[in-house]
């Protein structure tokens, strides 16, 4: 088919190079203008532009599509003479980032089709990864959506099921779902008529909404469950991480464990260390169960492993973590 395809971030490159892989024509490739990014703050290509830039696709980065403007007028003509001089079939969208009006979603032959890393309708919006761990959800997947002007409200043509491990972080269920994002865009595509034919409406009163994430949400509250803070920490890695204080310092918590131990600590506190070993630092939780902290980081420097930690000597039993 002739493509246009529109995504940012890694999730939406390696749908692209399954696109390419597969043989289809790509047209033109959108993404979000360059930002600042790192210590020197230099302006760095998504990786989708990165990837389009490799394979010598010619790439648009407008700063909106919106008609309210001259420039988003400006945008809109240009993308519509592309797909016009192209005779485009399908525009592929995965986390782009930007609101695509109703008159550019009818501009393609077949419309715009949406790559969505949940299963619709739970987990609308931008952050479905996280949410779904954050949930403590045990499965998620990838919807192939015909895009219409709502918020991930469109019809849906296919949709594939992932388990979520109960090990897993945003980051690692993130790549299994860009893999099978990829996966399934390019089986759409090959039976888009079969697929369009038995189309599914969303059954909106069933939609969940995955917000955006805020740094605020990482702050650990000890009195939860150890199951509950066990899917922050997860949820939350590798942004914007979890964190805990303990005095006038912050520890990021990069990675933890549950440890299923309640008969040797009935007298602990929610938040005190009650073991500092090899293994991590265990730290008693508001149900009495028991979370062991495997890598942490102090403010300034770099993440430490549990024996790394145990070295450092920071930290000891009977210490309150708030």
């Amino acid at each position: 088919m002739n493509l246009i395809f529109a995504g940012t971030p890694e999730f939406a490159a390696t749908a692209l190079q399954a696109l390419i892989d597969a043989g289809h024509h790509i047209v033109a490739v959108y993404t979000q203008p360059d930002r600042p990014s790192g210590r020197g703050q230099k302006l760095t290509p998504s990786a989708v532009k990165a990837l389009a830039l490799e394979h010598n696709l010619p790439v648009y980065q407008p700063v909106h599509l919106k008609a309210s403007t001259t420039e988003g007028l400006a945008a809109q003509a240009e993308l519509a003479a592309l797909v016009a001089d192209h005779q485009v079939d399908v525009m592929v969208v995965a986390a782009y980032g930007l609101i695509l009006p109703q008159s550019v979603l009818d501009m393609p032959r077949l419309g715009c089709l949406n790559i969505h890393a949940s299963l619709l309708p739970r987990w609308r919006g931008a952050a479905p990864i996280h949410r779904a761990i954050l949930s403590g959800d045990t499965e998620t997947g990838i919807t192939i959506m015909q895009m219409d002007a709502g918020l991930d409200t469109g019809d849906m043509l296919s949709k594939v099921h992932l388990p979520i491990d109960p090990k897993d972080t945003s980051a690692t269920l993130h790549d299994r779902l860009a893999v099978l994002g990829g996966s399934a865009i390019v089986d759409t595509l090959a039976h888009l008529a079969d697929y369009h034919a038995h189309r599914t409406p969303q059954a909106s009163g069933h939609a969940t909404y995955a917000a955006k994430l805020s740094k605020a949400e990482g702050k650990i509250d000890w009195s939860c469950a150890a199951i509950v803070l066990d899917r922050l920490v997860r949820g939350l890695q590798p942004w914007p991480v979890a964190y805990t204080q303990i005095g006038e310092d912050i520890l990021r918590v990069w990675s933890a464990e549950l440890v299923h131990d309640r008969a040797t600590h009935t007298a602990a506190l929610a938040g005190e260390i009650i073991a500092v070993d090899k293994h991590g630092i265990s730290v008693v939780c508001g149900d009495g169960q028991v979370l062991r902290l495997t890598q942490l980081q102090w403010a300034g420097g770099k993440p430490l492993n549990s024996v790394q930690i145990l070295q450092a000597q920071k930290l000891s039993v009977g210490q309150q973590l708030q």
